[in-house]
């Protein structure tokens, strides 16, 4: 059988099984450009992952995936995903949505709504255009706006255009 060797009980200590003199290890650090904030600007998709869960609003400013159940309003001008695990109890207010998940509360989007195949949305929805794939759940009524106002601002009976000059009969009849 070959001999065993005695390694230190605890690897700071030295052969004695006493507290190892040793230096500090320097942290280095790396500054590429010192007024820029590392957080700041990352560029990509921020996410909440299928295993977050948030009581309270959310704000936030680009790309957000949320995986997870939130329970509170979520507003934003940027981009919102709401992912197939996600259960999201409160009302959204954002520039884009797209619905893989459940939503219980309404929505108002500037831009683009999209309803995907196995998504559900109970509560009313206000958009600029949308779009619901096959098999998705829609219990609520929809507003879809065009341009800059909202169907709501526009009059309630149509305008009646007349032209200056007499319009002559269709079809060669005499006037």
């Amino acid at each position: 059988m070959p001999p065993v060797r005695e390694e230190p009980r605890y690897p700071d200590t030295d052969d004695n099984n006493h507290p190892a003199s040793r230096e500090e290890p320097k942290t280095p650090t790396i500054i590429d450009n010192p007024n820029s904030n590392p957080m700041a600007d990352h560029g990509g998709k921020d996410i909440l992952s299928s295993d977050v869960e948030i009581k309270g609003s959310i704000k936030f400013q680009k790309e957000l995936l949320i995986d997870g159940k939130v329970e509170g309003d979520i507003n934003s001008d940027g981009i919102l995903t709401v992912g197939e695990n996600a259960e999201i109890r409160g009302e959204i207010k954002t520039k884009s949505i797209t619905v893989y998940g459940k939503v219980h509360g309404n929505i108002t989007v500037s831009e683009r709504c999209e309803l995907k195949s196995k998504c559900v949305l109970q509560g009313d929805l206000k958009a600029a255009r949308l779009t619901i794939e096959e098999g998705a759940t829609f219990i609520g009524k929809s507003e879809v706006t065009t341009g800059a106002y909202s169907a709501k601002a526009a009059p309630a009976r149509p305008e009646v255009v007349r032209p200056s000059e007499p319009i002559k009969a269709a079809f060669g009849a005499r006037v």
